[in-house]
């Protein structure tokens, strides 16, 4: 090997510094870098898992926020729907009220009127008789007894409203 101009102790040497030098950089520096590197990917690793709970989390919070979102809608339509059969059933119970009034009223009214028309026929036929007692007085030019004379009027009259309404 000299003819190559390579000496065989000088061969030798570099050969084991070489392998020292590698056994000095396995053991401190490629080991601490692995380590430190296995640390960060560890880190990173970590890292990744906490974003996955957080976006779980997250995803889950926003689940429930739409339910009781949902929830708060529905009560409040159910609400809403409360309160117009409330105030519907208000409006037919004041509907039915004030047509009991007026109906009440309107029978008032008619016994009312039923009443002042008899009062009125009486009244009438209180005066019809007392004229025809007086007419019938200056015909014939001598008072009658009025009592029979009005019982005779009555019945007249009598007969003939009858005959009118058939």
């Amino acid at each position: 090997m000299s003819g190559l101009g390579v000496s065989g102790w000088t061969l030798a040497a570099q050969v084991v510094n070489f392998i020292i030098l590698l056994l000095l950089l396995y053991f401190f520096a490629y080991k601490p870098v692995m380590k430190m590197l296995d640390e960060r990917s560890r880190k990173i690793k970590d890292s990744m898992e906490e974003v996955q709970k957080v976006k779980a989390q997250a995803a889950q919070t926003e689940e429930e926020f739409k339910k009781k979102i949902e929830a708060a809608s529905k009560e409040g339509q159910e609400v809403i729907a409360r309160a117009m059969r409330t105030g519907e059933e208000a409006r037919q119970r004041a509907q039915a009220e004030a047509k009991q009034e007026a109906q009440a009223l309107v029978e008032k009214a008619r016994v009312e009127i039923q009443r002042e028309r008899a009062e009125t026929i009486g009244e009438l036929r209180q005066e019809f008789a007392d004229l025809t007692v007086v007419a019938a007085e200056k015909v014939i030019g001598k008072s009658l007894d009025k009592e029979a004379h009005r019982q005779i009027i009555d019945q007249v009259l009598d007969e003939s409203a009858n005959l009118k309404k058939n």
